[in-house]
This record gives C-alpha cells, structure tokens and sequence, in this order.
C-alpha cells in the first residue's frame, strides 16, 4: 500500500522510506554469512584425552589436533566431516560429523525471500557441524602395548 496524503497525493517521503527499508532487507537478506560466517570452531574431546585427531572432508584432511581436549576452526560445508582420533594403547575411533542446516537460514527464506539463503548456501554460512564432539577410545586388544596408529593421509 502505497502511503497518501490527506488529499489522496502520493506521500513521497514515506514512499521513500519504504524503498530504502526494501532495500536494507535485500541487503542484509544473507543473514547466515553474517550472524554465523563461514568458518566454525568444532571442538573435540576424548575419554581418555590426549589422542590425536584428523579431520577429513571428501577423503582429505583439513584440520589436525594435535592433543585431545582441543579444538579446529573449520570452513563451512554442506559436505560432512569425519573425525579420526588415534591414542597409543586405544583402537582408532571415528565419529561422523553431518553437515546441519544453520538456524538464521529459516530467517533468510522469509526475509529475504530466498536470496539471502542462495547466497549462503553458496558460501556454506547456511550449514553448522556438531560442536563439542565427545568420543570415547576404547583400549586396544590385551597383549603387548600397541604404539599409536599414525592418523590416516585421506580417509575413507
């Protein structure tokens, strides 16, 4: 609706301000890139702590923690991440970390009417990961102590 004067003329301020508000909107419609951003720390613990932790997206390593409680700042996909912990004397133990969707994406469909999400969905601001992520090493196999699995170059 268009605002009016008392004598029925279009009432240009307003209608001013309603453009400059439909624009603002259209601006800020990627609302995940900014509320979120693009990258996510994902914090890793384990029980015992002090493994070594991989963590790989389509086959290839893309972040290391060196000792268990810690934590690795990822970018954001809507691929999901499997974690690889290795600890001397423990089996290797694995958790797969989905990608998920981001809460503001919902608030990108009905504000921005669908631009806002295209454009964050372009940059991975729509997906979020587990975090913290707590695994538990389980000992390995009695017998003589098992040196630690070295962490795998790709994985699967």
């Amino acid at each position: 609706m268009v605002p009016r004067t008392q004598t029925g003329e279009i009432d240009m301020p307003s209608s001013i301000n309603l453009v400059t508000i439909a624009v603002a909107f259209g601006l800020l419609s990627a609302c995940s890139s900014i509320v979120d951003g693009t990258t996510q720390q994902i914090a890793v613990n384990t029980n015992p702590a002090g493994a070594e932790c991989g963590f790989y997206r389509q086959a290839q390593r893309i972040a290391t923690i060196a000792s268990t409680p810690a934590s690795a700042l990822v970018d954001k996909t809507k691929h999901d991440i499997a974690i690889v912990c290795v600890r001397e004397g423990h089996q290797q133990t694995v958790y797969q970390n989905k990608s998920g969707v981001a809460g503001a994406t919902f608030g990108n469909i009905i504000l921005g009417g669908g631009i806002g999400w295209a454009i964050d969905s372009a940059s991975g601001a729509d997906n979020k990961y587990d975090s913290p992520v707590n695994m538990t090493l389980l000992p390995a196999n009695s017998g003589p102590a098992t040196p630690k699995t070295p962490l795998p170059a790709t994985y699967p």
